[in-house]
């Protein structure tokens, strides 16, 4: 990591040193680092708004774009996606110099005035990342494992929203106790988005039927996508009763070898 971006972080640390305002998500030489910012900024009617900005830095970075992600409960997902838009604009202005923490004040002075603005077209759609953004262009392919799901028909139709927003497709598996996320798309769709909002969002209850967020996912895999690989041409939730019939899913899919160096070593 070159120096000034490990300047920036350090100082965005200290900025942001209040309880759950900073968190890094995710840090590697291969990948960048990936971390979380909340702050609050006002809106349209002078109360303050919650703003959860998800920053993924390449390990190129400040030299390109970083990607972000925007969430608030109390923003549609069309505003949210607006909001990076406006987030992306500017950042193309400070280019090549570390800006999170300009893009952050920005944000706070401007988000009255953001919202004012009529949503773009894209914004009404999905919230995904430019090319000039992603880490690596084409479609990737992720496979993720849970290790329960409790509240199963609200689990699976947030999943399925997240799928459908993010536009990645795939397959939501059950075989008995072992629940597969395999997903295709955008890679950083996957990385910086969907995974983002699978570990912090309160998708499952506990044990006591508590909402709480998924802290027993695990990747398991992740690749882009090669030319014997199956493109799926939709999400969709699917329940197996062998081994056999999940093996035929992985065959027919073209990840034979993802599924016996990976979910083989699942059943007990």
């Amino acid at each position: 990591m070159a120096e000034p971006v490990q300047e920036e972080l350090a100082a965005l640390a200290a900025i942001f040193c209040g309880p759950r305002e900073w968190e890094v998500l995710s840090r590697s030489e291969k990948d960048g680092t990936v971390f979380r910012i909340y702050t609050k900024a006002e809106g349209l009617t002078d109360a303050d708004i919650p703003l959860e900005l998800v920053f993924h830095l390449p390990v190129n970075y400040p030299l390109c774009l970083p990607g972000i992600s925007v969430n608030s409960e109390r923003l549609t997902r069309g505003q949210c996606v607006t909001v990076k838009e406006k987030l992306l604009k500017q950042a193309e202005k400070l280019l090549p110099e570390p800006m999170v923490h300009e893009l952050v004040l920005w944000i706070q002075q401007n988000l009255r005035h953001v919202l004012n603005q009529p949503e773009t077209g894209s914004s009404s759609e999905k919230c995904t990342f430019s090319g000039s953004m992603a880490v690596d262009d084409g479609l990737w392919v992720t496979l993720l494992h849970l290790d329960h799901m409790r509240a199963r028909t609200k689990y699976i139709r947030t999943v399925e929203k997240w799928a459908s927003d993010l536009r990645l497709t795939g397959r939501l598996m059950f075989l008995g106790k072992i629940i597969l996320i395999l997903l295709q798309g955008d890679r950083n769709s996957i990385k910086v988005e969907y995974l983002v909002l699978q570990k912090t969002s309160k998708v499952d209850v506990d044990s006591s039927g508590k909402k709480c967020k998924e802290k027993m996912i695990s990747v398991l895999f992740e690749t882009k996508v090669q030319t014997e690989h199956k493109r799926f041409l939709a999400f969709e939730v699917k329940e197996y009763s062998t081994l056999d019939e999940l093996q035929k899913e992985f065959e027919t899919a073209g990840l034979k070898k993802l599924f016996s160096e990976f979910v083989v070593g699942l059943v007990k």
